[in-house]
């Protein structure tokens, strides 16, 4: 049996026999009928439309890719470079109304049948633009790091509200009882700024929050039973534990989070025997270790995150983030320096993983139910940030984002920036849009998925609803 056929069984046979979606829970958990709110949008786990895509990996480039030196061809940017020009920009240096222009640090070239035009920052990535749909025009309130990365995960400027792991499963359960429905991986560096409250399940209950597995070492901490517990003893402790649990229940009105509680431990006992086969890079051919370049010392370790992250979703896994940069400036896309230093190192450490990653869910079949996003918090403007050197300041009124697989039309590009990639002006998506847009690929309306908390009907994309980017929709 070949890798690819041995992938397409394990996916069959994974969603025929783990299928024990949000509904079932419910059943089992009074806790987590109407009474909760689970029942304002969506109690049976079944979608609103015939979905496109089953799961969703998420690439998060934190820190915020240049536009204009990755995927937003700004010709005219080449012969200003150095000259100061009237231009309006926000970032974390304030408003400004001119600055020095910084021409792209590198060419750019025409790829696939479409002749997108890529920087050479992304040579492997080009390869595969006919298979994916690249969104110019996108747009956010903040250019601070902190409120951006809120609202490019949860949909709000400010944390404790649900992130879109969070609201995927809420509103379709998962498709594998012994995995997380919700994982997270992050820069062998650290996490982002502000850390899980970027992959928090808000007033959810807590078992929707992402589960951080680690590419290296153990991949998730304090999964393995301690020394001298067997199975069947843990067995017995758990039942004992989730009958104390289960009376205490009874005697509580609101009692999500003791509800999610129990079902996290009976997750957790069941993810000891089946997490380490999923997580196991190492099961992986060698000519598919070498399509991720896990080969390579460079692009080992998000190679390594690219493959786990195809191996979740294969097995059901319904939301994988994966983060390219930390906490700490040199170790993110934040390039207020060296421009060039800092984009070399950061896309030349992914681009052939996520290349791979591209080619290797399209070779098996899954990429046509799963979507790939790529983008960061926001983008960067075409001026230098400070008097000398080529650093950029952030940029959230204009900035690129790309989508493939799970229903996306490959082959093409939606809106446009201005002549300088400083602002969307054609087409212009909010981050909300980008929401709509994930969760219409899963079948779910934005506009109908709620969570009642507080006396409101909450939504992903706020009281005001949105509307997916229906131009990228095959």
């Amino acid at each position: 049996m070949t890798d690819i056929t041995r992938r397409f069984f394990i996916r069959r046979a994974g969603g025929a026999l783990a299928g024990l979606p949000l509904a079932g829970l419910i059943n089992e958990i009074p806790s987590l009928r109407s009474d909760s709110g689970l029942t304002s949008s969506l109690a049976t786990g079944m979608p609103h439309f015939a979905p496109t895509a089953k799961s969703v990996i998420f690439l998060f480039m934190y820190g915020g890719p240049s536009q204009v030196d990755t995927f937003d061809y700004k010709p005219k940017l080449y012969p200003l470079d150095g000259k100061t020009i009237k231009v309006k920009t926000r970032g974390r240096g304030g408003s400004k109304n001119q600055g020095r222009i910084v021409g792209p640090k590198w060419k750019f070239k025409q790829y696939g049948e479409s002749g997108k035009w890529v920087s050479d920052l992304f040579p492997h990535l080009g390869g595969c633009v006919d298979d994916i749909a690249f969104v110019h025009s996108m747009y956010a309130e903040s250019p601070i790091h902190g409120s951006a990365m809120f609202m490019m995960n949860s949909g709000n400027l400010f944390s404790g509200h649900p992130c879109m792991g969070a609201w995927a499963n809420y509103g379709l359960g998962s498709e594998n009882p012994n995995l997380p429905g919700h994982v997270i991986m992050l820069d062998k560096t650290g996490g982002p700024i502000s850390g899980a409250k970027n992959w928090s399940s808000g007033y959810m209950p807590a078992s929707y929050q992402g589960v951080v597995v680690r590419s290296e070492g153990e991949p998730i901490l304090d999964l393995s039973p301690p020394e001298g517990m067997t199975r069947s003893l843990q067995r017995r402790i758990l039942d004992q534990l989730k009958r104390e649990n289960e009376e205490h229940l009874k005697t509580r009105r609101d009692s999500s989070e003791l509800a999610a509680r129990i079902a996290s431990y009976e997750l957790a006992y069941r993810m000891q025997a089946h997490a380490p086969e999923a997580l196991d890079v190492s099961r992986e051919d060698e000519g598919t270790q070498q399509l991720y370049g896990l080969d390579q010392p460079r692009t080992q370790d998000f190679a390594r995150k690219c493959i786990i992250a195809r191996r979740l979703v294969e097995r059901g896994v319904r939301f994988v983030q994966v983060y390219s940069g930390g906490h700490h400036n040199d170790n993110n896309w934040d390039a207020h320096g060296d421009l060039k230093i800092n984009h070399d190192r950061h896309a030349g450490n992914t681009d052939r993983p996520i290349a791979g990653l591209l080619k290797d869910l399209k070779r098996s079949g899954l990429l046509d139910e799963t979507l790939v996003v790529w983008t960061g918090e926001f983008g960067r403007q075409p001026t230098a940030e400070y008097a000398k050197g080529t650093g950029r300041d952030h940029n959230s009124y204009g900035f690129t984002l790309w989508m493939a697989g799970g229903g996306i039309k490959g082959g093409m590009s939606v809106g446009r920036t201005d002549e300088l990639g400083a602002a969307a002006v054609e087409d212009r998506f909010h981050v909300k849009n980008l929401h709509a847009t994930v969760l219409r690929c899963l079948g779910l309306d934005c506009n109908r998925l709620a969570f009642r908390y507080g006396g409101l009907e909450r939504r992903l994309v706020g009281v005001e609803g949105a509307e997916p980017m229906h131009q990228v929709f095959a």
